[in-house]
């Protein structure tokens, strides 16, 4: 598959340049330019290179610990369903695998909060692999 690594180091200037970080917390769902990665790791989607993440852990005022969202209906352990969001109507599961750091002038705009629960669920798993 082809990427477009040229069109997404002209919007990661944008974003570089933009230099409005975001407040955050742990537990909320928000919009991020995860932008054009290498070999299998979760891409951003459209031309904006976007993709939902669930923010697991605050670090600073500037940086994050996410894990992106995928509505793929694939099975894999890596992958926790969290239900459907509203903002795609769709099944959401967070994919543990792709966890990174994150600048948080990536992130665009908040989607909401993910049930206590479950979050709790998400990060005994998380806590487990290491």
């Amino acid at each position: 598959m082809q990427k477009d690594f040229d069109n997404w180091n002209k919007k990661k200037k944008e974003i570089h340049d933009d230099n409005k970080n975001k407040l955050y917390h742990a537990r909320e769902l928000w919009w991020c330019n995860l932008g054009i990665n290498i070999g299998f790791e979760e891409d951003g989607t459209g031309s904006d290179y976007e993709r939902p993440v669930l923010i697991l852990r605050g670090l600073s005022a500037n940086t994050c610990f996410v894990a992106p969202l995928t509505t793929s209906k694939n099975k894999h352990p890596m992958r926790i369903p969290i239900g459907i969001l509203e903002e795609n109507g769709k099944e959401n599961s967070v994919i543990i695998s792709q966890m990174r750091i994150i600048d948080t002038r990536r992130l665009i705009d908040k989607i909401g909060f993910l049930d206590i629960k479950k979050f709790e669920e998400i990060r005994k798993i998380v806590r487990n692999l290491f």
